[in-house]
């Protein structure tokens, strides 16, 4: 359970920080006019790769799903998220060799990092995904369909149903009694 917890919160902050860091300055360069202010263009990582921001999207949405998966699709999850991070780590040291820092300072070296580290966190939550995913524990089953036999009655058509599981459509539900079972945990659909 604690690995499942250490991956989504190393998926999330990985992508928190690879967002932060493509937001960023990345370059500045400053064109002197005679007479005027000078003239600034500021390059973010966004601006130098789109495609960061996309990628941190979807490595945020990759927490949701290794969460609500389970089994194998949960370890091919991994294996997505996995190259995700690969991506933002690829896409952020191509976006900054392609620019000249100026006058970005520190900020021109620091933000790449960030985002390389939030990509290397996402592939290190996809990798333990991927090789542990299928024995964590599944979302609960309280809120799943639950099967029901072919030979049940409602399912079979037989007339001798419970009187409790024969409802018409006339009859009125009482709402508050609904929210007040549900209040209290129980199944208002189970009567």
């Amino acid at each position: 359970m604690t690995r499942l917890y250490h991956c989504a919160v190393a998926c999330l902050a990985g992508a928190g920080l690879a967002v932060y860091g493509a937001t960023r300055a990345w370059s500045v360069e400053v064109t002197a006019r005679p007479g005027l202010p000078d003239l600034r263009a500021v390059t973010t990582g966004a601006d130098a790769q789109p495609w960061l921001i996309a990628l941190a999207l979807i490595a945020l949405a990759g927490t949701g799903a290794m969460l609500a998966t389970r089994g194998t699709v949960r370890r091919i999850l991994g294996v997505l998220i996995m190259l995700v991070g690969a991506g933002l780590a690829l896409a952020a040291i191509t976006g900054r060799a392609g620019l000249v820092a100026g006058r970005a300072g520190a900020g021109a070296v620091l933000w790449p990092i960030a985002c390389v580290a939030g990509g290397a966190l996402v592939l290190l939550a996809g990798l333990g995904t991927a090789r542990h995913g299928h024995t964590w524990p599944i979302m609960g089953a309280r809120f799943e369909r639950r099967r029901v036999p072919r030979s049940h009655p409602a399912v079979t058509g037989a007339d001798d149903v419970a009187p409790a599981a024969r409802r018409t459509e006339a009859a009125p539900v009482d709402t508050r009694a609904v929210w007040d079972a549900l209040d209290r945990g129980e199944d208002p659909t189970n009567r």
